[in-house]
Parts: C-alpha cells; sequence; structure tokens
C-alpha cells in the first residue's frame, strides 16, 4: 500500500516536469486556430491562473505529507524539499540550488540518484540515517524525464520507518519471551507424562510426586494465559474500568487477607498502615490486583523473617500514593528502568523457582496508566524497595 501511495505521489509530482511540454504544444494550437490577439492574451491569462493553481495545490500537497518529498533538476541540484523531510534530515536553512551531498552530507543518497541513470524507478531502498538516536528511512525515486526523453531531473519520497522497526523487534522479543515461558512448563509436563508411562505410576511416590509436578507446572500455564489476556486488553484499551469511590485501606485488607498464608510460610509480616479517610478514584478490583502483585512480589523476593508495609497517604497536588515497601536485598540501579518491562527478571533463576509469570509489575503499569496515575520505585541496594503507584484523589 506504501509503495502504491507513493507511485500515485511521485506521478502527481511529475507533471509538474510536463508543463514546459504541454506550455509549446498550447502555443501550436493557438497558431493553428488563427486566434486574435485579444483572445490569445485572455487564453494565456486563463492559462497562467491554472498553472498557478495547479502549482499552489501540489506544493499544498508536499508541504502537509506525512512523507518527506525531495525534488532535484537535471543537474542535480535541489529544487523542492517539503516541511517533512527537512525535519527528518535535519536540514539547515534553504537547501534550493544545492546539491545534497553539501546540503545534507548523506553520500549514500548521492549514489541512490545515480542509480535512477540507469534503473529510472528504485522502491523499497532503506538505510540507516546517523546521529545519537539513529532512524531508519526508507525511500522510493524515480527519474523524471522531458518530452526528448531526456533527464529532467528526479523526485525521492522518504518513509521514516524507525517506530515500525522497534515495533517489529518489540514484537520479535514478547513472542520469543512467550514461547520460552510457555515452553519451559510444557517440556517439564511432557517429561513427567512419559515417565508415568513408562512404568513410574507404579511406584506410588514416584507417580505422587509427578502428578505434583504437572499440577504445579499446569498452574503456571494458566497464571501466564491469564497474564497475557489481562495484558492484551490493558494496552488495546479493551479493559473498560469501573471508577468510583475506593477506600485504599479496604483493599489493602483484602490482599493481606490473600496473601497471610504464604507470608506465614517465609515468616513475613504484613501491615496495613493506609489510612481509613484516604480514597481514590479507581477500579476497586483492578485496584486490588495491582496490590496483589506488588505485596505478592514483596514476599517473594523480600528476606525470609523480614517484614512489608503498605503505605498511603494524600499528595498536595490532588492525588492519593500508595507504597509497598519490603526489607529485602533492594534492586540494582541498572535494573530499576526495566523492571516494569514485560517478562523482565532482576535474577531470572530465583523468579522462575518462584513461579512468576514475569507480567504482574508490566499488568501493575499498565492498571495504574489507565487510571491516569503513575508507577515507580525506589530501592538501595541491601535495604530493601517501594514499589508505589499514584491515582486521581476522591474526596469523602
Amino acid at each position: 500500500m506504501w509503495e502504491f501511495l507513493t507511485l500515485i505521489i511521485l506521478a502527481v509530482a511529475g507533471i509538474a516536469g510536463l508543463h514546459f511540454w504541454w506550455q509549446r504544444r498550447f502555443l501550436r494550437l493557438q497558431g493553428q486556430l488563427q486566434q486574435t490577439p485579444g483572445d490569445l492574451a485572455a487564453a494565456q491569462e486563463e492559462r497562467r491562473r491554472r498553472e498557478a493553481r495547479q502549482q499552489a495545490g501540489t506544493l499544498t500537497l508536499f508541504d502537509h505529507m506525512v512523507e518527506g518529498v525531495l525534488w532535484l533538476d537535471a543537474a542535480g541540484r535541489i529544487r523542492l524539499v517539503n516541511p517533512s523531510l527537512g525535519r527528518m534530515l535535519a536540514a539547515s536553512g534553504d537547501v534550493c540550488g544545492r546539491t545534497l551531498l553539501e546540503a545534507f552530507r548523506l553520500p549514500e543518497l548521492t549514489v541512490l540518484v545515480e542509480r535512477l541513470a540507469g534503473e529510472k524507478t528504485i522502491l523499497g531502498h532503506e538505510f540507516t540515517l546517523p546521529g545519537p538516536e539513529a532512524r531508519i528511512l526508507q525511500v522510493n525515486a524515480v527519474a523524471l524525464l522531458d518530452d526528448q526523453n531526456q533527464s529532467d531531473g528526479a523526485i525521492l519520497v522518504f518513509h521514516d520507518l524507525t517506530r515500525v522497526k522497534q515495533l517489529e523487534g518489540a514484537r520479535q522479543e514478547f513472542v520469543a519471551n512467550v514461547s520460552h515461558e510457555l515452553r519451559t512448563p510444557l517440556t517439564l509436563i511432557k517429561g513427567c507424562v512419559e515417565t508415568l508411562l513408562d512404568g513410574a505410576k507404579d511406584d506410588p511416590a514416584v507417580r505422587d510426586r509427578f502428578l505434583q509436578t504437572i499440577e504445579k507446572h499446569a498452574d503456571r500455564l494458566t497464571y501466564l494465559i491469564e497474564d497475557l489476556l489481562t495484558l492484551s486488553q490493558l494496552e488495546s484499551g479493551r479493559l473498560a474500568l469501573n471508577l468510583r469511590a475506593t477506600q485504599l485501606r479496604e483493599v489493602g485488607l483484602r490482599v493481606i487477607d490473600s496473601l497471610e498464608a504464604r507470608a506465614r510460610l517465609k515468616e513475613v509480616t504484613l501491615e496495613n498502615r493506609i489510612p481509613t479517610d484516604l480514597f481514590a478514584q479507581a477500579d476497586g478490583e483492578r485496584l486490588e490486583q495491582v496490590l496483589f502483585n506488588l505485596v505478592d512480589n514483596a514476599i517473594k523476593y523480600g528476606r525470609t523473617g523480614g517484614r512489608v508495609m503498605v503505605q498511603g497517604e494524600r499528595l498536595a497536588d490532588d492525588r492519593t500514593r500508595v507504597s509497598v515497601q519490603d526489607d529485602g536485598p533492594g534492586i540494582p540501579p541498572e535494573a530499576r528502568e526495566r523492571v516494569f518491562e514485560r517478562f523482565y527478571r532482576v535474577d531470572k533463576a530465583r523468579s522462575r523457582e518462584q513461579g512468576g509469570t514475569g507480567l504482574g509489575l508490566a499488568i501493575v503499569k499498565h492498571i495504574i496508566q489507565r487510571h491516569g496515575g503513575e508507577v515507580g520505585l525506589e530501592s538501595e541496594v541491601g535495604k530493601g524497595s517501594t514499589f508505589f503507584f499514584t491515582l486521581p484523589a476522591h474526596d469523602t
């Protein structure tokens, strides 16, 4: 579709290159019709206005295009650069009349135009634009010919593919991560089943142990699929929120009750320090999911015999802030900006041992962002971590 659109744009632009040919033909026709001087002057004026309207329309089209457009004359000098291309290539000042190398310092573009002498049309050429943040551009180019079939310049249309390539890279990474996360429990389940079928089922102790392993990893698959579906709904905006005045302390109590048994296994003390009068405009069920993920992580990765505190406060800018603090090993600085990414783990071996899906914090981030809030992390290695989020406050 992009290349088809480019060809249409190039065709429209090429009309301007035929201007002189049509002008000469029109004059010949006028002579044949033996027009009077007055008729000729009127016809010329009408033609001038028509050409001015056509040129203005073409320039308006170029100026408002998202794609970058570059028009070169027969000598290889710049005749027109639209604003989009000026921004893409960081053009400095008026570049009309300059060569490509003088204007943009990009030898690859000069080589591309030289290829047009033989190929006439080049589609889908990609090159990387150097700079602090490298960008990938795609160029479609066509040679312009006059009525004698001689070169009359070229039109180049540029499309910025940087975002597309980034999204494609993220998609490939996501598919690879999902495949890995699915493959691990499936491999273990398949191994256990094969062992049982080979005769281990006849030993009650071995059979029970293998069945427990199958159940554990089947649960892991279930959690992973549920988290993937939740994340997909959040990212696509399909997950509707039931916003209402929500007492945050009540949400904290429900989460602590749900995780009390798990905390006891690690001798972790859970404390709810959210004030009773603290309310937020939020979806209570989704907010409970957020706190559950944060407290669950604090129990999993905190120290045995430690303490996890859920706290809340009203901020001066009419927001509420809720935090979950642990006294565990903390998170190193290089990992703090990535912990909310999908499947990112600070300690991969320990995370898989704990049975996490690697999506919990990504879900937290998206739920809070859907509420119009923000998430964050404060941590010091050896002294613990504090995960926090903000929400719009609600006055009771």
